[in-house]
């Protein structure tokens, strides 16, 4: 199998993967007392950070996946205007030390850390919050 363009790889998995997954447990998830999405972002995709001249993201320049984030980011505002039964959030885990990026051992933090805000937004409850971004400080910019 030929391999994909990496814009095709990139929105594939941060764009469409999280549109198929969502479409797909949507009637699972409205079965649910508390239907939750958490989609995990960075701030490599808000506006607001990488146009920040003082922040360390606003010297990066990572289009495909930027743009794939801030793709990712429009929608959980889309899902949660669109799924008010559904609180709908997007979490930015921090630089984590995962394999995913290659830099095991690098991150700032161990997984575990990465996780608690994820886990934090996926149990809250109906009258929780829907429609933020947000990392275990707070609310972020889109």
């Amino acid at each position: 199998m030929p391999s994909r363009r990496p814009a095709e790889q990139i929105f594939g998995v941060n764009v469409l993967g999280v549109i198929r997954v969502t479409q797909a447990f949507l009637p699972l998830l409205r079965a649910s007392d508390q239907p939750v999405i958490v989609n995990l972002s960075t701030v490599l995709g808000s506006f607001g950070v990488v146009t920040d001249p003082r922040t360390p993201q606003s010297q990066y320049s990572l289009p495909l996946y930027a743009a794939s984030k801030a793709a990712l980011d429009m929608l959980t505002v889309q899902y949660a205007k669109g799924l008010p039964d559904v609180r709908v959030n997007a979490v930015e885990p921090g630089f984590t030390a995962t394999d995913l990026h290659g830099m095991t051992g690098h991150g700032i933090h161990p997984p575990e850390e990465g996780a608690e805000m994820v886990v934090r937004l996926a149990t809250i409850g109906r009258d929780g919050p829907t429609g933020t971004f947000s990392d275990r400080n707070g609310p972020l910019p889109w």
